[in-house]
């Protein structure tokens, strides 16, 4: 690849290497440049400009991103499409992230232009969460590094995602006297969760009182329940493998196979098994639902790892999980602890406040397909097909039916008193709905029930404030369309808006933002406000004659 200051007669086809701001237009880093692009160029006096040509053998950023994901994507991790030399690797179900830390370091040492970041090894994963991100660093990588990269990622799967099974989970909780019921309720919770996480089941908990006979009958109760995993969460903590709950493991026909763990919270847990089933009395952590060394043991079990003593041994580096009080900082000064990488949150809002003037006396959003469900309640399902949570729904004109139409929806509704003043009233109710641990939002219109899940998450996937994606737009045919999604640093200005117009006067005063995502379908052109317009929907959805 050659890189450096090109003259614009020879940069035709060479990718642009820096952003260039020009009178009512953008060219983005990254962009190919055509005739058009270097006639913009010289047109505001530039004779020249800093690109990158790619030579013979050479293999552009996105395409080699696309084939190094595609190395290592598996049946439970799918790759997104390729942006800007990017490529994420999504987990497509719950479950328990391995990595090969070998291998890994391996692949990122092959060039300097290569590099795959992962989750932590052993991080459990929601479906649709990012667990591993390609980044080709130039423009172009040579097709002989590439070719090495991807057979050291075919040697050996570096990474694995291990589906979670629906496990039944039993819990015997025992009790001393004078003990308040509410800590056995709140153990109970605690677990349930924990389980529910997992995709788990939890039967029925047992309570008894805390001694071997009691706990040891419990547990053949659960076994004859057909539970899966055993748990024992004792009335004071577990001290030694002789101890009360170990010892009615061992009384209703089981073993102890270790007792103690290296992560704390969590050290004193004791790992034992009744058969073929897991039994474990859980460490005194486990009655808070705060991240503990059970959360680690539970989602190995549920991915249908093996957890012996040797796997326990092993989870001493990185099982420190407590907030330390000595720190060599006051906390305030300290720098906070690194997060574990998560994909951002993105909120979805539904704007369904409007009058529906132009199909007055009709509201639009009410109208029924011949499924009978309202034009409101597909636009809410659509979003709610996609990685976009929560789900916020802003109401105004006839709020109330509004509301019906999509009830039993796990949506928030909130509504916008002022929805008379217009579009942006609606978006300033959706904008102040916003939870603080979203990083943007992406807004909707309740008038488009083509724009379908999937091309909702094409959006999503698209946006990276890292890279400059702050602002992600659907453009089909060239021409700009909805929903339109907003980084949080842009929410201050939505709102500021005033009178009946929307966000898009923003686009352009923030256009080196923006980032266009082309679509094949037009639905991401097609409102629905007019009862001309509503003859042409698809036949399945189109209002009943």
């Amino acid at each position: 690849m050659i890189f450096g200051r090109i003259a614009l007669a020879d940069a035709l086809g060479a990718v642009l290497a820096h952003t260039q701001r020009l009178p009512g237009s953008v060219l983005r880093k990254g962009a190919v440049l055509d005739a058009a692009a270097i006639e913009a160029l010289r047109g505001v006096g530039m004779d020249d400009v800093i690109a990158a040509r790619l030579e013979p053998g050479d293999v552009a950023e996105d395409a080699a991103a696309a084939r190094l994901a595609q190395a290592l994507a598996t049946t439970t991790l799918t790759a997104t499409r390729a942006s800007t030399g990017r490529v994420n690797l999504v987990a497509t179900t719950p479950g328990l992230l391995r990595v090969d830390r070998a291998g890994l370091d391996a692949l990122n040492a092959v060039h300097e232009a290569l590099t795959v970041g992962t989750l932590p090894d052993a991080a459990s994963v929601a479906a649709r969460e990012m667990v591993a991100t390609i980044k080709i660093i130039p423009f172009a990588v040579a097709e002989s590094v590439l070719a090495e990269a991807e057979r050291v990622a075919q040697q050996c799967p570096l990474l694995q995602l291990h589906p979670f099974r629906p496990l039944r989970v039993g819990l015997v909780m025992t009790s001393l006297p004078g003990m308040k019921h509410s800590i056995l309720a709140g153990t109970a919770e605690a677990t349930a969760a924990r389980v529910a996480g997992l995709t788990g089941i939890l039967l029925p908990p047992l309570e008894r009182a805390h001694a071997e006979a009691p706990i040891a009958e419990a547990l053949r109760a659960l076994m004859a329940q057909d539970a899966d995993i055993l748990l024992v969460a004792g009335a004071s903590a577990v001290v030694d493998r002789r101890d009360v709950g170990p010892a009615g493991i061992v009384a209703a026909g089981g073993e102890i196979l270790h007792f103690g763990m290296p992560v704390d919270p969590g050290n004193l847990i004791c790992l034992g098994r009744i058969g073929t089933r897991p039994a474990l009395v859980l460490p005194g952590c486990a009655r808070s639902p705060k991240l503990n060394g059970i959360d680690w043991v539970l989602s190995r079990l549920f991915a249908g790892q093996e957890v012996d003593r040797a796997v326990i041994a092993g989870m001493g580096v990185g099982g420190l999980l407590k907030d330390v009080g000595v720190r060599p900082l006051h906390r305030a000064k300290a720098v906070a602890p690194v997060a574990e990488a998560v994909t951002p949150v993105v909120a979805g809002i539904v704007l369904a406040a409007g009058r529906s003037s132009r199909m007055a006396p009709q509201n639009k959003l009410l109208v029924p397909d011949r499924a009978g469900r309202p034009m409101v309640a597909r636009v809410v399902d659509n979003l709610l097909s996609s990685a976009a949570r929560p789900v916020i729904v802003v109401t105004g004109n006839r709020a109330e039916e509004v509301r019906a139409a999509i009830a039993g929806r796990p949506v928030q509704v909130v509504h916008a008193a002022d929805y008379a003043d217009g579009l942006s009233a609606s978006l300033r109710a959706g904008i102040a709905a916003i939870p603080p641990t979203a990083s943007a939002a992406l807004v909707c219109l309740g008038d488009m029930p083509l724009v379908t899940g999937r091309m909702i998450d094409r959006l999503i996937e698209a946006y990276d404030p890292d890279e400059g994606r702050s602002v992600v737009v659907p453009t089909c045919r060239g021409k700009i369309g909805n929903p339109v999604l907003w980084d949080r640093r842009f929410f201050p200005d939505i709102a500021g808006l005033v009178g009946d117009v929307g966000a898009r006067p923003l686009l352009e005063r923030h256009s080196e933002y923006v980032a266009q995502v082309e679509l094949d379908d037009d639905a991401v052109l097609r409102d629905f406000d007019t009862v001309e317009s509503l003859a042409t929907l698809p036949a399945h959805i189109r209002p009943a004659d």
